[in-house]
C-alpha cells in the first residue's frame, strides 16, 4: 500500500500521548512533564505533532550544536522551514568581536524578531551554549526596530541618521548585514533579521515600494508592504539592557529539554570561559562584566519556572507533575546484510507493524528496491522521501520507521542556514569594487572598454549611481548597477592590452557573429569525428547487479548531485556498444 509523505506525518497526530500531554498542559498552569521511552528521532515527530495541535511557542533545547542541527533538520522537514528557526551561539570566544559569527547573529536576530511579532505558533531549536548568553530585552528591541511601510512619509536623511545610530555602515553596495547605501531616491538596507537586503524606493519623501533583492545580480525577489529593520542584537554598546532568553519568551511557552543536566553544564562552562576572558582584558578596556552578559545554571532553572517544561532523554532532574511513557525500540543494526533486513521487515509485518523506510534521496530507494529484487526478497514497505536522523519502532502506533543512512551505514550531514555567506553572493560586486580605473572590461552589447569608476547621474529625474566606461576615441558609456550582470572583467593574454571598441560602430557585432560562425564550424568537425567513433565497435558492460548496488550503498558519505550525475552518465556510456569518450576531473 502506497503512503504519501503527508499521510505518513499526519499519522503521528493519533499518538495517544499527544492528547494526554495536551490535556495535562491545559489543566496544570506550570506543568513539568517527563516523557520516557523515546527512541531515535521519535521525539522530533512528537514535538511536531504537539506544535501543530497545542499552539504557542515551542523551544527545543538540545545538549549540543550537532544534536540541535539534526533535530532542526527533522523538524523543518516535518513542519516547514518558515515555522522552525535556529537560535545558535553568536560568539566563537567571549569578548572578542572578531570571533563573532555574523550568520549566527543574523539567525538570533531573526528569531527574536519573529517572537516579538507573536506568531500563532512556531518552533525554535537551540542548545545550552546558545542560551548561556543573555539577549536584548523586548522593550529595548522594540525601541530599536525601524518599521517602514509603503506610502508612509519619512525623510531619507532621517533614515540615514538613524542607521548611523544603529551602527550600520554606509557603503556603495550592500553585501552583508549591518550595511546600507543611498543612491538618490533608492535606499538599500541589509537588516540583521533577514537573509536578503531590502530596497526601499522613494517618491519625494513617500515610500513608493519595498522589496528584497539579490545583492549579486541586483534582481528583485519579493515585494513587501511593511518591514522591520533590526540592528545588531549582539552590539552591547547599542543594546544596553539584557535578559535571559527564557525571560524574553512569552509566559507559558513550551520548553522541550533533552538532558537538562548537560545544558546546565554547558551554561556553567560558558560562564567560566567568559570570566577567564574578562580577566585577560586590559584595564583601560571598557566591557560589561560576565554576569551582565551571561547567565548561571541557577538562572536557567529560574527561567524554566515561567514556562511549561517537557523533559525527555536518558536522565531527568526535577520532580514531574506527570510521567508519560512511550513503548518504543531503536532501529536495529543490520551491518549491511540485506537478507537480515528483509527478514526483519517480514517479522514486523507478521507482528502487525507497518514498515516505512525514509530517505532524502530517491536514488537510495531505487538501490534498495534493486537489492531486494536481486536477492528475491518479497518485502513490503512504504518509501517516504523525508529526512530523519534516526529510525525507531513504535508499538502504540504499530509502525517501524527506518532510515536509509542507518541501513547502509552512511554518514548523514546536517544542514544549517548559510545566511548571507552564500558562495554565489556578491561576486559581481566584489569584482566591481576590486576594479581599478583603467582596467579593461567587456560589455556583452558594446565590447571592450576601460573602467572609469562610479558616478552619480540623473535618470528620469532621479539621481542614481552608474558605472562609467570609456571606449575608443573617448566615447563614454554609463551602465546602471541594475545591469551589472552584463559586464565582466576582460580576460586575455597576460601583458597584452586588448583593442578597445568604438561605440556606434558594427565592429563588436561583426566580431561576435564571426566568433559564432567559427564555433559552428568547430562543432561541425566534432560532429563528424564523433559519428566515426559511434560507428566503431566497443565493449559493452552489463548493467549493475546486486553486488554493485550493495557496494555503492555501503559508501558512508552521500554523493553530491554532480557526483551522482557523473556516475550515472559513465555507467550509461560503459553499457553502450561504442567506445567511451569521457573525462572526469
Amino acid at each position: 500500500m502506497s503512503v504519501t509523505k503527508a499521510e505518513f506525518n499526519s499519522g503521528f497526530g493519533t499518538w495517544p500521548q499527544v492528547v494526554q500531554v495536551e490535556q495535562h498542559c491545559k489543566a496544570e498552569p506550570k506543568p513539568n512533564i517527563h516523557l520516557k521511552g523515546f527512541r531515535g528521532s521519535a521525539s522530533q515527530f512528537f514535538i511536531a505533532s504537539m506544535a501543530k495541535q497545542a499552539h504557542g511557542l515551542h523551544v527545543v533545547v538540545l545538549n549540543d550544536k550537532e544534536n540541535a542541527a539534526y533535530a532542526l533538520n527533522d523538524l523543518q522537514d516535518l513542519l516547514g522551514e518558515d515555522k522552525v528557526l535556529f537560535f545558535p551561539s553568536p560568539f566563537k570566544y567571549p569578548y572578542k568581536q572578531e570571533s563573532v559569527d555574523n550568520t549566527n547573529v543574523l539567525m538570533r536576530a531573526e528569531t527574536l524578531d519573529r517572537i516579538v511579532k507573536k506568531p500563532s505558533w512556531m518552533v525554535v531549536v537551540t542548545y545550552g551554549e546558545a542560551l548561556s548568553e543573555k539577549v536584548v530585552t523586548k522593550k529595548q528591541l522594540k525601541k530599536n526596530i525601524l518599521e517602514l511601510k509603503v506610502e508612509e512619509e519619512i525623510s531619507i536623511d532621517f533614515i540615514n541618521e538613524l542607521l548611523y545610530e544603529y551602527h550600520f555602515e554606509r557603503v556603495d553596495f550592500v553585501t552583508g548585514p549591518g550595511q546600507f547605501s543611498i543612491r538618490g531616491g533608492i535606499v538599500d538596507i541589509f537588516s540583521f533579521a533577514n537573509d536578503d537586503p531590502y530596497r526601499v524606493e522613494f517618491f519625494g519623501d513617500e515610500i513608493d515600494s519595498i522589496r528584497t533583492f539579490d545583492p549579486a545580480s541586483q534582481l528583485s525577489k519579493k515585494n513587501y508592504k511593511k518591514i522591520h529593520i533590526l540592528p545588531n542584537v549582539q552590539d552591547h554598546n547599542l543594546m544596553e539592557s539584557r535578559e535571559a532568553f527564557f525571560d524574553f519568551l512569552p509566559a507559558n511557552s513550551f520548553i522541550w529539554l533533552k538532558e537538562k543536566e548537560l545544558s546546565k553544564e554547558q551554561i556553567k562552562k560558558s560562564f567560566e570561559v567568559a570570566e577567564e576572558a574578562f580577566k585577560g582584558l586590559s584595564e583601560d578596556t571598557v566591557q560589561s562584566k560576565p554576569e551582565e552578559l551571561y547567565i548561571l545554571p541557577n538562572q536557567f532553572d529560574e527561567g524554566l519556572k515561567k514556562h511549561r517544561v517537557l523533559e525527555y532523554g536518558g536522565s531527568f532532574e526535577s520532580n514531574p507533575t506527570q510521567v508519560v511513557q512511550f513503548n518504543q525500540k531503536p532501529q536495529p543494526t543490520f551491518n549491511k546484510k540485506f537478507d537480515i533486513l528483509a527478514q526483519d521487515l517480514h517479522t514486523n509485518k507478521d507482528n502487525g507493524l507497518t514498515n516505512f523506510i525514509l530517505s532524502s534521496q530517491a536514488k537510495q530507494m531505487e538501490r534498495l528496491h534493486a537489492i531486494f529484487e536481486d536477492i528475491d526478497a518479497q518485502v513490503e514497505f512504504s518509501p517516504i522521501l523525508q529526512t530523519a536522523h534516526e529510525g525507531f519502532i513504535d508499538s502504540d502506533l504499530k509502525i517501524a520507521v527506518y532510515t536509509d543512512h542507518q541501513i547502509f551505514e552512511r554518514y548523514q550531514r546536517f544542514r544549517l542556514k548559510e545566511g548571507y555567506n552564500k558562495a554565489k553572493q556578491a561576486i559581481t560586486l566584489k569584482e566591481l569594487t576590486s576594479l581599478q580605473k583603467g582596467d579593461y572590461v567587456t560589455h556583452i552589447d558594446y565590447g571592450v572598454g576601460q573602467f572609469d569608476g562610479l558616478q552619480k547621474i540623473e535618470n528620469n529625474g532621479k539621481e542614481q549611481e552608474a558605472i562609467r566606461l570609456i571606449y575608443k576615441d573617448g566615447d563614454i558609456l554609463y551602465v546602471s548597477i541594475h545591469s551589472l550582470h552584463r559586464i565582466a572583467r576582460f580576460t586575455g593574454k597576460d601583458g597584452t592590452a586588448p583593442t578597445m571598441n568604438k561605440l556606434g560602430t558594427q565592429t563588436w557585432k561583426v566580431l561576435k557573429q564571426k566568433t559564432k560562425k567559427k564555433v559552428k564550424e568547430i562543432a561541425y568537425d566534432l560532429i563528424k569525428l564523433y559519428a566515426k567513433r559511434k560507428a566503431a565497435p566497443g565493449f559493452s558492460y552489463s548493467p549493475d547487479n546486486y553486488l554493485q548496488h550493495e557496494l555503492e550503498s555501503s559508501f558512508i558519505y552521500e554523493d553530491t548531485p554532480d557526483q551522482e550525475k557523473a556516475t550515472i552518465d559513465v555507467k550509461k556510456d560503459m553499457e553502450k556498444p561504442h567506445p567511451m569518450d569521457r573525462l572526469i576531473c
